[in-house]
């Protein structure tokens, strides 16, 4: 039934269609004539906002007003307003001629030019206001787009092409972004360092990226918060959280201001494990940047997050297994855990521009990143079955006992990380040539303290059983100080011979002093376009990610000196194609990829928690296909579908394993290659935006994500018993929009139009479906000493309202 009513509402979403509506398209150019990609061209007091494409033409659609207001505006040019007399018309023509703004020292204004290799893939910011997600996080967006795969909505981490979300590198305005390395689950993540509000430009890249970029095995997500336009107070308000945004912009300077307070205690209350959840995240970002002099700018940007997760459980109860064999678990909790993650972050930057065609940027920044989790929980089980599925008599009444105890966790673990670096760039223009290179130092300090331990005592015995002792499992006591220097380099050059063809070569060494080893990673992309509709990609390079402390410390809490670099070699190639179908522009966009691992530092992965087995080495394999498709189905509104096709494989150095034959023979397994943590074969995304009830606006939201089945298997065992599997993922989640000042002309709506320039009410519905998804398992053993899994279940169906409301400017 719950099928057929996602059925019935999409076909309505489908079936509705706009009120008059009038396509206003044309060109953006430069003084000299040359077309203008990624020129935002915006209509006033509404949410229609598109970016002009690579060979700057632009097409949008909005409802009919006698007088329409677009502003254009691209980094490097003067923003542009124009007002049009639409008399009536369908489709109007307003070409845009942009003036270079020499006063704008933007790394962006470089970027714009050499970014023309197709290897990282334009985000845009504002559909992510639009998503219903749960977590409120900007890296939310990324789930839907190719190569990308994620089975838990509470945290912003993602996996890309095979890869951990430790092989995942960000950047803030060229300030590579460091994370908290203790968060074992959703629960207690929180914000992301990223505000969606502060985004101005956004770009990702799945694999293959540039030799600028540093040293991680799988993706980059650059993140910009540049220059606005103009002055904006954005506030937004709902259930799960609170914004408030402040954008100031003056001659000679500008400044962002950003504060979050989110909780995800309503969402929590639907978890397994019934309790007092107390979650309190918050977050403080601000970015101040300011010209000194005709050719020197200064930025200062400064970042506090807070996550505090406090939580007294009661009590569980969790029925598992199929229909003929069903078994149910029964906990009932004493103790509680508390949580705290607080990171600051402070970086200051410089762009000096001796000549017209030479920047210069030093940028220096500082990581300090205190964990603290402790937790002293004793939950008292009993795990039974039916003796006889098919009796009448309920299941309560007719139960077979399978073993009660108690499983008792204690932790008092603390971590802190300082993390200090420095980087010279240099961007030069000569022709047809983009040149850059840079120089970074970074020195990590990390201080580690270590003390958990487990118990399991079932029946009066404590499992595994072997002596007449009580013996603790988990048990890890440690105390580790590590002190690393790392250096890196880059020189790259983006050449064009034509329109049609860019090439863009470079290489990219390091060194570290943990490890002592010397890195050379060469990088390579084509791009070429036969026609405006046709470009086609190719991209091969040599990545390589030193360990941090993750990567460093196995089960037991001890490091290991003899730890390598993992290394990864990119190989891909792709296609993207703009056609024009139902009515409206499209995009078609393909790509291949093959990545060779090796030095390989195997893992498990437990809900958010990476666990390395330090010590250990493998080669590898990721190999898979990503397909999607883009495009404004509804005028305004940009929605996008992709299917992803990987799989995954590592062979460990020297694992066996012996096993007896019904004879008693005792022969040697080796095992060969296994299947990553992150086999992940099929990934489905869905972000679908539609107009409803014959009005610009009211809107609907939609996003649909399907992942299969994971591997996964007991802690602490060896990777070849990880035979056990995660069930799919699958998630639906929807919203529905009103911009009440839109498309109004009331007198009870006056007040309203004085003060705010937009104000939007949204209702979404997280997990429509109210599917049960497994993000890990609780294992525990019965009284024939045999172990099952019991799902840890991801949050259920729930309701949400938020208030965006975007002040004017008075």
């Amino acid at each position: 039934m719950r099928h057929l009513f996602v059925f019935v509402l999409l076909a309505l979403s489908v079936a509705s269609f706009a009120q008059k509506s009038v396509r206003v398209f044309g060109t953006v150019r430069s003084e000299q004539g040359q077309a203008l990609p990624l020129a935002e061209i915006k209509v006033a007091n509404s949410e229609v906002k598109i970016s002009s494409t690579d060979s700057g033409t632009y097409s949008l659609s909005t409802s009919y007003k006698p007088f329409i207001i677009l502003y254009v505006s691209r980094d490097g040019f003067q923003s542009e307003r124009v007002e049009i007399r639409s008399a009536k018309r369908s489709e109007i023509r307003q070409d845009f001629v942009l003036r270079q703004n020499y006063r704008q020292l933007s790394q962006v204004e470089v970027r714009a030019n050499t970014n023309r290799t197709g290897n990282l893939r334009r985000i845009n910011p504002t559909q992510v206001g639009n998503m219903p997600v749960a977590s409120g996080n900007f890296e939310s967006i990324l789930k839907t787009l190719p190569g990308v795969s994620a089975n838990n909505e509470l945290s912003s981490q993602y996996s890309v092409r095979g890869g951990n979300f430790n092989e995942n590198l960000i950047y803030i305005n060229d300030v590579e972004i460091f994370r908290p390395l203790l968060v074992r689950n959703g629960q207690q993540e929180g914000l992301s360092f990223i505000n969606p509000e502060l985004v101005s430009q956004a770009h990702f890249s799945a694999g293959g990226f540039d030799a600028r970029y540093g040293e991680k095995l799988s993706s980059v997500l650059d993140i910009r918060y540049n220059r606005p336009d103009s002055q904006q107070t954005v506030l937004s308000a709902g259930l799960l959280g609170l914004s408030a945004t402040s954008k100031l912009v003056r001659k000679r300077n500008f400044t962002l201001i950003g504060f979050r307070t989110k909780t995800n205690q309503s969402i929590l209350k639907t978890q397994p494990v019934v309790g007092s959840y107390q979650p309190r995240f918050y977050d403080l970002q601000a970015l101040h940047s300011s010209r000194i002099n005709s050719k020197l700018d200064a930025t200062l940007f400064a970042d506090y997050n807070l996550s505090r997760f406090e939580l007294i459980p009661e009590s569980r109860e969790t029925t598992f297994g199929t229909l003929n064999e069903q078994y149910k678990l029964k906990v009932d909790y004493e103790g509680a855990e508390k949580d705290r993650y607080e990171s600051i972050i402070g970086a200051v930057t410089f762009a000096y521009r001796p000549v017209s065609k030479l920047l210069l940027k030093w940028i220096n920044s500082a990581f300090i990143i205190s964990e603290k989790e402790t937790y002293d929980i004793e939950g008292r089980y009993i795990f039974d079955q039916p003796v006889d599925p098919e009796s009448t008599s309920g299941f309560e009444n007719v139960r077979a006992g399978r073993g009660e105890g108690i499983d008792y966790n204690y932790a008092r673990n603390f971590l802190q990380s300082r993390v200090y670096s420095s980087e010279l760039r240099g961007y030069y223009k000569q022709g047809r040539s983009d040149w850059e290179a840079g120089v970074r130092y970074q020195y990590d300090v990390i201080t580690d303290e270590l003390n958990e331990y487990n118990l399991t005592d079932s029946a009066g015995y404590s499992l595994p059983y072997n002596s007449p002792d009580f013996l603790l499992t988990e048990a890890v006591f440690s105390n580790n100080k590590t002190y690393t220097r790392r250096y890196s380099g880059f020189l790259q050059n983006t050449y064009s011979w034509s329109s049609r063809l860019h090439l863009n070569f470079g290489i990219r060494g390091n060194f570290n002093s943990y490890t002592k080893e010397t890195l050379v990673s060469p990088r390579v992309n084509f791009l070429y376009s036969p026609t405006k509709k046709l470009s086609l990609k190719f991209s091969a390079g040599s990545y390589n990610q030193p360990p941090f402390y993750r990567e460093l410390r196995d089960y037991n809490g001890n490091l290991n000196n003899q730890s390598r670099a993992q290394r990864s070699l990119h190989f891909l190639t792709g296609a993207d194609y703009s056609f024009v179908s139902l009515g409206t522009p499209l995009k078609f966009s393909s790509e291949i990829y093959y990545k060779k691992l090796s030095h390989l530092i195997p893992y498990k992965v437990e809900n958010l928690r990476i666990r390395y087995f330090a010590g250990q080495e493998a080669v590898g394999y990721a190999a898979g296909i990503d397909l999607s498709l883009s495009g404004e189905f509804v005028p305004g509104l940009e929605s996008s579908f992709r299917v992803s096709l990987m799989k995954t494989e590592e062979d460990i150095t020297g694992d066996s394993f012996k096993k007896k034959d019904a004879d008693g023979n005792t022969s040697v397994i080796y095992p060969g290659y296994l299947k990553r943590p992150t086999d992940q074969r099929i990934n489905f995304s869905a972000f679908f935006q539609d107009r409803l009830f014959n009005s610009p606006t009211y809107k609907v939201h939609l996003t649909m994500l399907y992942g299969s089945a994971l591997p996964v298997g007991p802690p602490r065992t060896e990777r070849y018993a990880d035979t056990f599997r995660i069930p799919a993922y699958r998630r639906v989640d929807i919203g529905f929009s009103k911009n009440i000042l839109e498309g109004s002309s009331g007198r009870k709506l006056g007040f309203a139009k004085k003060y705010f320039e937009t104000f939007q009410l949204y209702a979404e519905v997280f997990n429509l479906l109210n599917i049960n998804n497994t993000v890990s398992y609780f294992w525990i053993k019965d009284i024939n000493n045999y172990q099952y899994a019991i799902p840890n279940y991801l949050t259920s169906r729930q309701v949400n309202f938020k208030i965006i409301a975007k002040i004017k400017n008075r």
